[in-house]
């Protein structure tokens, strides 16, 4: 694994490993269709990191990928950290510069 990231200007979460980081990690990839999206597996913790400045999370999308319902407040729960700044609501979450 690279300490180096091929994004510029990464945003995004850094998660407890797990079911919930994976489904936020593929939901990524679904959000964000126009971004590189790097998910980064460090064991204990992944980091999902987003090109461009801009990572959007919705919550529909996280709750297709785990295939059940679910809370923002879930997230928040196994998030350590972030890079970037963050706007959070019922239905999405935003990462961004």
């Amino acid at each position: 694994m690279s300490a180096t990231s091929s994004v510029s200007r990464p945003v995004g979460p850094i998660l407890q490993s797990g079911d919930v980081a994976e489904a936020v990690a593929d939901a990524a990839k679904v959000d964000n269709p126009d971004s590189n999206v790097e998910v980064r597996d460090h064991g204990a913790y992944v980091r999902v990191e987003v090109d461009g400045g801009e990572c959007v999370l919705r919550r529909a999308t996280i709750e297709e990928e785990l295939g059940r319902p679910f809370k923002m407040s879930e997230l928040e729960i196994i998030m350590s950290s972030f890079t970037g700044r963050i706007d959070t609501g019922n239905d999405e979450i935003r990462f961004y510069r």
